[in-house]
């Protein structure tokens, strides 16, 4: 039977996929992509304090795979509200940093509990901050920005969930498939079976992340993989239809090792630069400001690029007044910038915002 995009596609297929996968071009841009995510893994090992990573790089993929749905937030407004537990942010900046809630439910979830059913599920609910389930009624259909319809999903809980504990089977099952390939095979199926009435793409695009780390290809979930899809949107969306369409899984796998590549390079070029500033400042502060030097001081500043006298202060470097004080010769040495918003005073590490943001 034909696929109509107006009618449900409970016959979406069965993973895996009833054909060769692994076909030359393929092999090939796999092999160019684990290298690149390999490179990336072992820098990222070498930072001393993995937070100097999670903190603020997260945040740009929250951010990015927020704006994929159109929940939009500047950075000035996601970093300060990060750095604030006031509950003061609007309600999209909100919605972004409950992205990283998510991934971080995620992770640690993957230290007990296997990538299942019951984990998406608690994932997308943090996302949204409402109590959901897998669908259990029809009238779910994905349309484009003039209102068509181009995809209906399955419907059915039941159905629901008999692809889904195929996908779980598929994710685990012991076979020689290249991980990479089974990420964009568990990608697209996920996107496909759009088991909840909303936060299907976002949550998605953390089991890509999840997956990855799971199967130890990251330690970290710094991969920027919505910045490719953003920067390819047309490519992304055009994909995901070819294989429903048509099953063209080639096109959609050369897709996503490309994205795992480019944003693997990305990633890695902007955590060598980091380091580098980190580095410069370390000297800097250490020549021209011995007398307020530590490495923890510095480590400090570059995990957020807000930062406030209570961070120092919770990370044991001092009391409040000497806190300040330490923050007001950093900012007099133009290492930070102080800033006001109302009440709160911020010192702003500009490079590393500036950075974060390139």
């Amino acid at each position: 039977m034909a696929f109509d995009r107006l009618q449900p596609f409970n016959a979406l297929p069965l993973l895996p996929p009833a054909i060769e996968l692994e076909s030359k071009a393929v092999l090939k841009q796999a092999i160019s992509a684990n290298r690149v995510l390999a490179n990336l893994r072992g820098l990222a090992a070498q930072i001393p304090n993995q937070d100097v990573l999670i903190s603020s790089i997260v945040l740009q993929e929250a951010r990015l795979s927020s704006e994929i749905e159109n929940i939009v937030t500047t950075n000035d407004e996601l970093y300060r509200a990060d750095a604030d537990a006031d509950g003061k942010a609007d309600a999209h900046t909100k919605e972004v940093l409950r992205y990283r809630e998510a991934l971080y439910l995620g992770l640690e979830a993957l230290k007990t509990r296997p990538l299942a059913t019951n984990l998406f599920i608690e994932i997308a609910q943090r996302i949204k901050q409402i109590e959901f389930g897998v669908r259990a009624v029809p009238g779910t259909a994905l349309k484009n920005n003039v209102g068509e319809v181009i995809y209906t999903p399955p419907v059915g809980e039941a159905v629901i969930r008999e692809k889904l504990a195929n996908l779980e089977g598929f994710i685990h099952g012991d076979d020689d498939l290249d991980p990479l390939l089974k990420m964009a095979v568990m990608h697209y199926q996920f996107e496909a079976i759009h088991p909840f009435a909303d936060g299907n793409g976002r949550t998605g695009r953390i089991l890509n992340l999840l997956f990855l780390v799971d199967k130890g290809l990251l330690d970290s979930p710094v991969l920027f993989l919505s910045r490719y899809f953003i920067a390819n949107r047309v490519g992304y969306y055009d994909g995901l239809r070819r294989v429903t369409e048509s099953r063209d899984w080639e096109n959609w796998l050369l897709f996503m090792l490309r994205a795992v590549e480019s944003t693997a390079q990305q990633t890695f070029d902007q955590v060598m630069r980091i380091r580098a500033l980190m580095e410069r400042v370390r000297e800097r502060v250490q020549r021209e400001a011995p007398n307020v030097y530590s490495k923890d001081l510095v480590e400090v500043i570059f995990r957020h690029p807000y930062t406030k006298i209570q961070f120092v202060v919770d990370a044991g470097i001092a009391k409040r007044q000497t806190a300040s004080g330490y923050l007001q010769v950093l900012a007099k040495l133009g290492v930070l910038r102080e800033s006001r918003h109302g009440r709160e005073k911020y010192y702003v590490n500009d490079a590393l915002f500036d950075e974060l943001v390139a």
